[in-house]
């Protein structure tokens, strides 16, 4: 199993590069932030850092999307960092959350998604791909590899994630719906004359390392709340009780207000209050190392490839060390 650090850009950039190398030394492969415009720094500004300051990590977004910039831009920002550092980025890409919101703007529509992914892989490896009617090559591109990876929830966007991404991103940690997502994208992938087995798990969630439960709890409830978001676009879909969606991943938005994105993705974001414990203990990993290493095992059985720790709360420092010293090492065997 492979591991991954998931930060924000929060200034200074320099602190983001810092964890980053801190994670490559303690056995972590890749490297993720956020990717929202107005909240944070340019992402991809930051990572040239850290590739530029790491040996073998990879980088990308968890995650961006169609709408914040032109798919050529995408492409060819991804295709220069892979020129100069050698083929160590990977798109994750999903409709859009808080960048699209923030700027007053809807998330993308899978339709346009689902285009996006093919366009900016063909183009940051080199092959020509039709850009607004237009046909579009990136002539510099040599030997360019991009996997792109999609973030995805509901029935639709699993199905999609199936048929075209090279691998599949779940925002939360919960063993069931785990296998239930996991299932659904394999069968896609099936059924679109994939092989199943070419399409990249990975499970991303917050982790702390430690027995005082519920302080971990409260560094952690805003993942529910960030997840929540999704849920909500999905009940608004398809229904509070609909066949297509687990009530085991909608049930817990009942008593939920609205959503502040100025605190997004933070621990004591009080947009989060409505989330239950039961909530963060299944979609996060809490406890001691063994709880850790237990909940990863389950989670390889159930075919995941990595697992992307969100690591933000008040034990950054700590949850790296502790996982390159204990629990990765663990997963190895």
């Amino acid at each position: 199993m492979d591991f991954g650090l998931v930060l924000q850009t929060d200034p200074p950039a320099s602190a983001v590069v810092g964890l980053m190398r801190r994670a490559e030394r303690n056995g972590f492969r890749y490297g993720w932030t956020f990717d929202s415009a107005v909240l944070w720094q340019e992402p991809f500004v930051v990572y040239s850092q850290i590739l530029e300051h790491t040996r073998k990590m990879h980088v990308g977004p968890m995650v961006t999307n169609p709408g914040t910039r032109t798919w050529e831009v995408t492409a060819s920002t991804f295709a220069t960092l892979n020129d100069m550092f050698g083929n160590r980025t990977v798109c994750g890409i999903g409709r859009g959350d808080s960048a699209m919101r923030v700027a007053g703007r809807k998330p993308n529509t899978l339709a346009r998604l689902g285009e996006a992914i093919g366009v900016i892989r063909d183009l940051a490896e080199g092959r020509e791909a039709v850009v607004d009617g237009q046909p579009v090559r990136i002539p510099w591109v040599r030997d360019g590899k991009l996997p792109v990876w999609m973030a995805a929830y509901g029935p639709k966007a699993l199905a999609l994630a199936g048929q075209k991404a090279d691998g599949f991103i779940l925002q939360l940690a919960d063993l069931y719906l785990t296998e239930w997502m996991v299932k659904a994208v394999r069968e896609a992938a099936a059924e679109a004359g994939r092989d199943p087995g070419d399409v990249t798990i990975c499970v991303a969630a917050p982790a702390y390392v430690g027995d005082d439960l519920e302080h971990a709890r409260d560094q952690c409830r805003w993942f529910g709340g960030m997840v929540g978001n999704h849920v909500a676009d999905l009940v608004s879909r398809y229904g509070e009780h609909s066949d297509m969606v687990p009530e085991a991943l909608t049930a817990y938005i009942k008593e939920r207000q609205g959503y502040d994105y100025s605190h997004h993705g933070r621990a004591g974001n009080p947009s989060t209050d409505f989330v239950p414990d039961e909530i963060v203990d299944r979609f996060c990993l809490l406890g001691p190392p063994s709880a850790h290493i237990e909940k990863l095992r389950a989670l390889r059985d159930l075919g995941v490839d990595q697992f992307a720790v969100y690591n933000m709360h008040d034990a950054k420092e700590a949850t790296i060390d502790a996982y390159g010293a204990e629990i990765i090492p663990a997963l190895d065997r």
